[in-house]
């Protein structure tokens, strides 16, 4: 439940209409709060404080029915704008970052500010009477209008500032490193605090894999509720080995997990298939991969023939770079899961340090070996990366991905002098490479 929850909050937090409506219930509310301390609040007391609206009956429609109209034609040109926008996103920068559009909350804030002062305006309006039995014109009410006007005035100057800035090529990829960082520090924390069973742990062996747990339809991992599944594990007496990621397409009949020791009943397999939550697209939530491959989207397309934009990719690699470094500097999470006792209960399935690398610089390398700036940018990012590892394996597979870029310049780039460059580039990675090695084997001596 808490998993589905959380993946409801999401889906409403990204879309569009949520935040305006909220602010239009808010409106309604204080409209119907003003009028009533209309019907309290004498005129004399009002005519006291002088900046509250003071006109007859006449004047008050006017100017409401002049606010209303004037801003919901506001509001259809922003939603214009808003259209405009996410179209040039989804061209230049592909669909994917159109959720990033859509769930930015100046954009929100701005559409709700209108669409709440056309309602306020609209149900104050209702009240004015002028007949000769009954005047009443709510002095308070149309003042709050006034107000609201001179508000949806501002946010419009913020709304032009604001997507003239959030369609920038650099605005736009430091937003997605900016939500990168979040999501590297939650895959990948400073210190490992998932791992909370004893040293002994370590050694348990992988469950053989006897009793599977079957998706029973299609879509993409969302969230998986680790404490949930700890929790059933502990119920049932046994250890659950999740084998999908947050990220992974499953096809209904695919195997979402094993369970060790024993069969479960349909109630308790129902349990686990709702806390590995399904959906019809990838969510940001758990599945840093997803943000990742946002920023290797808008670097291939920018090295695309029709684009060509190297700087555009060049700023992807330096984002992607930053985020790699820091998760080589962290320790690897532990794919554990215990119960309260310390027993073993869940096993999850591990996402590497090599695995990102190579996600990450060899799709940007394919499109993008013609150009020999991305080409030596990337042999740049690679030497900064082994300066912040410390595992073999991991520096291994840097210099691995860095010989394959220079056995590809040698026959994609065309000037001898870039194929010479490259080639010293490379010899510098695999030079500093080995001082690393070197230094880090000096400090282990050190310290024996």
């Amino acid at each position: 439940m808490k998993a589905r929850l959380i993946t409801v909050w999401e889906q409403l937090r990204s879309s569009f209409w949520f935040v305006p409506s909220l602010m239009a219930a808010a409106a309604a509310v204080l409209a119907f709060a003003t009028i009533a301390l209309d019907e309290q609040v004498r005129f004399a007391v009002v005519r006291e404080l002088g900046w509250i609206y003071t006109g007859g009956p006449d004047g008050a429609r006017s100017l409401l029915s002049t606010v209303a109209g004037s801003v919901i034609t506001v509001a259809g040109v922003t939603f214009s704008i808003t259209i405009a926008a996410l179209s040039l996103a989804s061209s230049q920068f592909g669909p994917r970052l159109l959720r990033n559009f859509v769930r930015d909350r100046g954009n929100q804030l701005v559409l709700g500010t209108f669409i709440a002062t056309f309602l306020y305006c609209l149900l104050v309006l209702r009240t004015v009477r002028g007949n000769d039995d009954l005047v009443f014109v709510p002095h308070v009410s149309v003042t709050i209008g006034v107000v609201l006007a001179v508000a949806s005035m501002g946010v419009l100057i913020y709304f032009i500032h604001h997507v003239s800035v959030s369609i920038q090529a650099d605005h736009v990829i430091a937003a997605v490193g900016h939500e990168l960082d979040g999501a590297v520090d939650h895959a990948f924390p400073a210190s490992d605090e998932h791992d909370e069973g004893p040293p002994r742990l370590q050694a348990v062996p992988v469950p053989v894999h006897e009793y599977p747990i079957v998706a029973d339809d299609d879509g993409y991992v969302q969230v998986i509720d680790t404490s949930a599944l700890v929790r059933l594990a502990t119920k049932c007496g046994c250890v659950f080995q999740v084998v999908c990621r947050p990220g992974d397409y499953v096809v209904a009949g695919d195997t979402l997990a094993y369970s060790q020791s024993q069969q479960l009943e349909t109630e308790q397999a129902d349990t686990l298939r709702q806390s590995i939550v399904l959906g019809s697209q990838r969510s940001y939530i758990q599945d840093f991969r997803f943000v990742m491959n946002q920023l290797v989207e808008i670097g291939v397309r920018a090295l695309s023939p029709g684009i060509n934009d190297p700087f555009t990719a060049i700023s992807c690699i330096n984002e992607l770079g930053a985020a790699l470094c820091r998760v080589a500097e962290r320790p690897t999470p532990s794919q554990h899961r215990c119960d309260e006792v310390g027993n073993l209960r869940l096993i999850l399935q591990p996402v590497t340090v090599v695995e990102l690398n190579n996600s990450v610089w060899r799709p940007i390398y394919t499109y993008g070996r013609s150009d020999a700036m991305v080409t030596l940018r990337i042999l740049d990012m690679l030497a900064t990366i082994l300066q912040h590892t410390h595992d073999a394996e991991q520096q291994a597979a840097l210099l691995d991905i860095a010989d394959t870029i220079r056995q590809g310049s040698e026959s994609s780039l065309d000037d001898a002098h870039d194929r010479d460059t490259v080639a010293a580039r490379y010899r510098a990675v695999v030079k500093f490479a080995v001082e690393i090695s070197a230094a880090s084997e000096s400090r282990v001596t050190l310290v024996a």
